[in-house]
């Protein structure tokens, strides 16, 4: 029951998938729509496939509405991967929350700039990362990235936001490979956050100003 179902075709399920996101953006309201309303609209009732698509916004750098709103669901659903649940469920305060047509639009435009070529990567391989245990640990580790998520300085959000995409990815595709490379960058940052604090948070967004302003 917990397993997630994998999909016939690896490559057709991402790229089927991020079409999908640009499909509900482009239907949505002008008012957005709600988190429950968008994982019915997704078609789908995996894990994978859900966080994949709430965690797009999230890698968005310097974003700091759009993550707040999705990272405590993200936190549920990574508890419920945890706990061994078979498919995804929002309490009805959080499936209430609205996501704007706008940020629906990024959210797709993010999937297909940034992620699309990943489908061509993906492959089924490592598959016992992506059976009943695999995606209770990997659970644990996306509780600890959308806790950082939650961290309201600069740099906190971006890095978590695409070490879950990929693993997403890794587990929609059941390919190990990605699963690992997504735990191993989330957590990697992280600890480099925690090392340094907000010193090197601010060090890293003044060497990039710098690095900016030298190279124009």
């Amino acid at each position: 029951m917990s397993e997630p179902t994998p999909s016939p075709d690896p490559g057709e399920s991402a790229t089927g998938l991020i079409a999908r996101l640009e499909e509900i953006a482009r239907d949505a309201p002008d008012d957005g729509i709600t988190l429950d309303d968008f994982i019915e609209a997704l078609s789908e009732r995996a894990f994978g496939v859900v966080l994949f698509a709430l965690a797009l916004p999230v890698c968005i750098p310097f974003l700091y509405v759009v993550p707040q709103i999705v990272a405590l669901p993200m936190i549920v659903l990574a508890g419920q991967m945890v706990a061994g649940l078979g498919e995804p469920w929002l309490p009805e305060k959080f499936a209430a929350r609205r996501i704007g047509k706008s940020g629906l639009e990024r959210m797709a435009k993010s999937g297909r700039r940034w992620f699309g070529w990943l489908e061509a990567l993906a492959r089924p391989r490592l598959l016992v990362l992506s059976g009943p245990v695999g995606e209770r640990i990997t659970g644990g580790f996306f509780c600890l990235f959308c806790a950082s998520i939650l961290v309201p300085l600069p740099l906190t959000n971006s890095t978590p936001g695409v070490a879950i995409v990929v693993a997403s990815l890794g587990l929609i595709t059941r390919d190990g490979i990605l699963i690992l490379l997504g735990l191993v960058l989330g957590t990697a940052w992280i600890s480099m956050l925690v090392i340094g604090g907000p010193a090197l948070i601010y060090t890293i967004i003044e060497w990039a100003r710098a690095f900016v302003s030298g190279g124009g």
